[in-house]
């Protein structure tokens, strides 16, 4: 017998907070989604298909003097890009303090220079939404952590406090910078405060029912702007109990599988998507059971080892892996990217590529102009977090041709539309951006070398010009996207075949229901390869040509999609 939607809620309340969550409590939470059922009228999709794909920008990626930025980017969308993405990640659009929005001061409203809710409705006109739900930390400029500073009630245990003697070795960071900040409250006490990623964001205490209800409050009011794919940021250190490493904690968990029963009350056919950028068993452990967690979950280990594959000319690692992959249900399936607003994790491929491996990319690639974070190590030592450089100039050196730099990209990006899964491409990719430099001196973080912002009119200028590497990797890559878009043997859930043909050639075979079959061929090396097949008769889909007898010969960094007849 299904158990009652409410029955479900409140059982999770009781695994996480036992007797903590009063009835008063659970009466509020329950009529907070009551309400949101009540008023959500957009219809979400039922099910994933071929045709989604994801775009990741910001709400303010293009903008024009005196005007707000998110009409100018809805502007370049339905130009430029609205034919070939289903989606548009719209990363955080709320104001904000720091870390390029990340550090929340209102869940609830949109950054007044980015625009208002109205523009927001009217982007969705156009695309599906996915919207941040900066669940673990909010901005200490926020008015809920003033209230908290003031001692005003009812914010008393907004935050968490913590003895400053107490033992957090324990503790995983991402980050090399202190895990707590002294704050002085309205009486003159210090306290010291959970800072996971820096002291202008403060970690919420999801310990205290009333966090527990203001942020459900978050999540209902994105379901009901329209929000089809909510991302839980950062959700792997929700929850904290000091002694342990505070990640992935079964509280954390519990708090997911009651996001995911509070989604499916009230706008059936959302998609949860967590973002755990830590390595792939830990990663994939947030599907739970495959229906009570996350419907998707970031492929973080995806964008290092196809970097891994394409400097090291050799496959056989991200083959490996590739046949690896297993889901839980058919009801999740995996979030691809290969490149978002943050850099190039590295801990997603530990335990798969050797430390040394790992360690001589990062080399190569700071060679090469790359950046790179640092963490710090429960023993004291460094290692490198993430490589920060765009994903075009992370695949070749200073010294490649723009026709070397358009096939290596188009190779990566082949390989992220022939994954099973949902692809997700960032702005900066589709319009074939290079290392900004000059924003990571003007703004003085690494990730700025991969966040650069347009002016409206500046970008079409380059998409238009023909001479241009922004307008044929544009040009290049919107084509692909148009053709993966019509196979139904890209449905996310065809059936994915992995082989190495040898230590240069990956070969993934996708099957669809119907019996649709293509055969996809990626050479990541520099010189030619032929290639012994065993189809009869088929389209190379990507130029349009016969592909008949036992071999074919890939060029250079080239990939064919062959769907056989």
């Amino acid at each position: 017998m299904e158990i009652n939607v409410n029955d479900k809620i409140t059982n999770l309340i009781n695994l996480v907070y036992g007797e903590s969550f009063s009835d008063k409590d659970l009466t509020v939470l329950l009529e907070k989604i009551e309400h949101a059922k009540g008023v959500i009228s957009h219809q979400r999709k039922k099910n994933w298909d071929e045709k989604d794909v994801v775009l990741i920008t910001y709400a303010d990626q293009f903008q024009k003097s005196h005007q707000k930025a998110l009409p100018v980017f809805t502007r370049f969308y339905n130009r430029w890009l609205a034919h070939s993405f289903s989606h548009v990640h719209l990363l955080p659009f709320y104001p904000w303090s720091s870390d390029d929005g990340f550090s929340v001061i209102d869940y609830h409203r949109v950054a007044p220079e980015t625009g208002e809710w109205g523009d927001v409705a009217e982007l969705k006109q156009s695309t599906n939404l996915m919207f941040d739900f900066v669940c673990n930390h909010m901005s200490a400029k926020s008015e809920w952590f003033q209230r908290y500073l003031n001692q005003e009630p009812g914010f008393e245990d907004f935050f968490i406090t913590v003895d400053p003697e107490t033992d957090l070795s324990a503790v995983t960071r991402p980050r090399a910078l202190p895990l707590l900040t002294p704050f002085t409250l309205a009486d003159g006490t210090v306290r010291h405060l959970w800072t996971t990623f820096s002291d202008d964001q403060i970690d919420l205490n999801f310990a205290s029912p009333q966090v527990l209800i203001a942020m459900v409050d978050v999540l209902l009011h994105y379901l009901v702007e329209g929000a089809d794919y909510i991302r839980l940021d950062a959700v792997g250190f929700m929850w904290k109990v000091p002694g342990t490493t505070c990640i992935h904690l079964e509280q954390t968990h519990r708090l997911i599988q009651l996001f995911r029963a509070i989604t499916e009350a009230v706008a059936p056919g959302t998609v949860i998507i967590t973002e755990t950028n830590v390595p792939h068993k830990d990663n994939i452990s947030y599907f739970g059971d495959g229906t009570n967690e996350a419907q998707m979950v970031y492929q973080f280990s995806l964008p290092p080892l196809v970097l891994h594959s394409v400097h090291s000319q050799n496959v056989e690692a991200l083959c490996q892996w590739a046949q690896q992959l297993a889901l839980p249900s058919a009801k999740t399936t995996w979030f691809n990217f290969l490149a978002s607003h943050d850099g190039i994790g590295l801990n997603p491929v530990r335990g798969i590529i050797p430390e040394s491996d790992i360690l001589a990319l990062v080399e190569k690639l700071q060679h090469e102009g790359a950046l790179v974070n640092w963490k710090n190590n429960p023993d004291g030592t460094r290692s490198p977090y993430e490589i920060n450089v765009t994903y075009l100039d992370a695949l070749s050196s200073q010294s490649s041709t723009d026709s070397e730099r358009l096939a290596r990209f188009l190779l990566a990006h082949a390989v992220l539309l022939s994954f099973p899964g949902v692809p997700a491409i960032y702005i900066q990719s589709i319009i074939g951006s290079r290392n900004d430099y000059d924003n990571v001196e003007r703004l003085g973080y690494n990730r700025a070398i991969n966040r650069r912002k347009y002016q409206e009119g500046e970008m079409d200028a380059q998409l238009e010009d023909n001479k241009t590497l922004r307008h044929n990797s544009y040009q290049a890559l919107t084509k692909m996207i148009a053709i993966r878009r019509q196979q139904k043997a890209f449905h996310p859930d065809s059936q994915a075949f992995y082989d190495a043909v040898n230590q240069h050639v990956l070969r993934i075979i996708r099957v669809a229901g119907n019996g649709e079959r293509i055969t996809a061929l990626f050479n990541f090396q520099e010189h030619a390869q032929t290639i012994f097949l065993e189809i009869q008769s088929g389209t190379e889909l990507l130029t349009g040509t016969p592909v008949s007898g036992n071999s074919v010969t890939l060029n250079p960094w080239q990939v064919m999609w062959i769907k056989e007849i």
